[in-house]
């Protein structure tokens, strides 16, 4: 069967690809597939560490290379597929490859939300396109709804769950009582974390996607560094009994939201109602939800990581810009950057908080920690006195807060854990607000 550019005479799109692990094979498999070429595409080049082991994809003899340059400056190859990982040599690569005037379509969300700018610029100044749908979400459709579809709104928040491995971590700790260690190495066993997991379950993989994502819907440069970041290491079993009996769960939430005439960008784990949708979001899913002034709230849902939601989203973008190069698409430019909307710091943050603290179980510590509350303009909306040992005479209290400054809870935190009948405050975890309990 010919392909659609062998029919109307022009030449097949060459790919080449940066990467052939279980994501790029994936890619090379749906490039080499009939209807990929029915689509015109012809697989020119992969780039491997090593050329020698055995690929999940029969890929043409001679393609695999361990020499970049054989990519890179191949005339054959139009669109340069990256999908390495981490910042370098990936972000030499990507860059050398729009310069050289070649598109590019990449997963890589740490070189995106570090480095996007910088390489949009690129792509414009040489005229070709630089698509990432895959750097965040997986196979969810976000990064182009937000380009095109949305961008007749003025978007009001974005509030995700987008990392799926501390999510199904958070679930097993949820629904089997498991401690944190023993759902991150079930999480290991089945291969969705990292023998190194740092950058999930410290919430590093999901600041590099908010970063993107409020860039594009809010039209603000949100350096990496400038959102504030807590893992889920410090959440233990109990804090989801706890917080089960005050009708929440918990979740790790990235969150960018127009609030105070700024955008407040941060990423933290929070307690959410058990009765809206985002509390109910389990295993390795993901979601968006995003709330536009025309088109009100919305919700996208998807497998946020794995080879063939990937690749979906890697595709996907090939395709675009193959219609790009056919004459026959366009790729959307990012908003431009509004310099009117401040980023604003987490301490003017307010909200509910949820406080579990291990104390001496003595008459007159209720008041002591009342007090350091009170004096930091702090008002008590419960007190649940939890798991109780009386050979070591202490007790797991749990607070919840009326709305509180994040800066004065702060300050209060540290009050309360300088109180000698305090053994130490276990955890601090912010409540997420929905329009019920605003």
């Amino acid at each position: 069967m010919t392909s659609m550019n062998e029919t109307n005479g022009s030449a097949p799109i060459g790919i080449g690809l940066l990467g052939l692990g279980v994501v790029g094979s994936a890619v090379a498999a749906s490039v080499l597939s009939n209807d990929g070429q029915k689509r015109g595409l012809k697989l020119c080049g992969a780039l491997v560490r090593d050329a020698s082991r055995q690929r999940a994809v029969e890929l043409p003899s001679g393609s695999v290379t361990t020499d970049p340059d054989i990519i890179l400056d191949s005339p054959d190859i139009d669109i340069v597929v990256e999908l390495m990982g981490g910042e370098e040599p990936a972000l030499e690569y990507i860059s050398r490859a729009l310069a050289g005037g070649k598109h590019v379509v990449t997963a890589n969300k740490e070189v995106i939300s570090k480095h996007g700018e910088r390489l949009r610029a690129l792509a414009t100044e040489h005229n070709v396109s630089l698509q990432y749908e895959a750097s965040v979400g997986g196979g969810i459709p976000i990064i182009n709804p937000l380009l095109d579809d949305l961008s007749a709104n003025e978007l009001l928040s974005l509030r995700a769950i987008i990392n799926g491995t501390t999510n199904y971590i958070l679930t097993e700790m949820a629904s089997g009582g498991a401690s944190f260690d023993d759902a991150l190495a079930d999480a290991q066993g089945l291969g969705f974390a990292e023998a190194d997991p740092t950058a999930d379950v410290d919430a590093f993989d999901a600041v590099y996607k908010i970063s993107i994502l409020a860039r594009l819907a809010f039209g603000v440069s949100v350096p990496v560094e400038s959102i504030y970041r807590e893992g889920i290491r410090k959440t233990a079993s109990q804090d989801f009994r706890y917080a089960g009996e005050l009708g929440y769960t918990i979740k790790l939430l990235a969150i960018a939201r127009r609030e105070n005439g700024g955008l407040l960008v941060r990423v933290h784990p929070a307690l959410v109602p058990v009765d809206v949708p985002m509390a109910k979001v389990e295993g390795v899913l993901n979601v968006v939800e995003a709330e536009g002034d025309l088109v009100g709230p919305l919700w996208l849902q998807g497998r946020g990581a794995g080879a063939e939601p990937t690749a979906s989203a890697v595709m996907g973008d090939v395709l675009r810009t193959a219609s790009v190069i056919g004459g026959t698409g366009n790729v959307r430019q990012a908003r431009p950057i509004d310099s009117e909307l401040p980023l604003l710091e987490m301490d003017e943050h307010q909200c509910k908080f949820y406080v579990r603290l291990t104390v001496r179980d003595r008459p007159g510590v209720l008041a002591q920690i009342a007090g350091a509350l009170g004096e930091m303009e702090i008002s008590i909306a419960s007190v649940l006195q939890m798991d109780t040992d009386a050979e070591l005479k202490n007790a797991d209290l749990v607070i919840m807060t009326h709305p509180a400054r994040e800066a004065n809870m702060q300050r209060a935190v540290e009050r309360i854990d300088a109180l000698g009948d305090v053994d130490n405050v276990a955890n601090l975890i912010r409540v997420e607000s929905y329009p019920t309990d605003r």
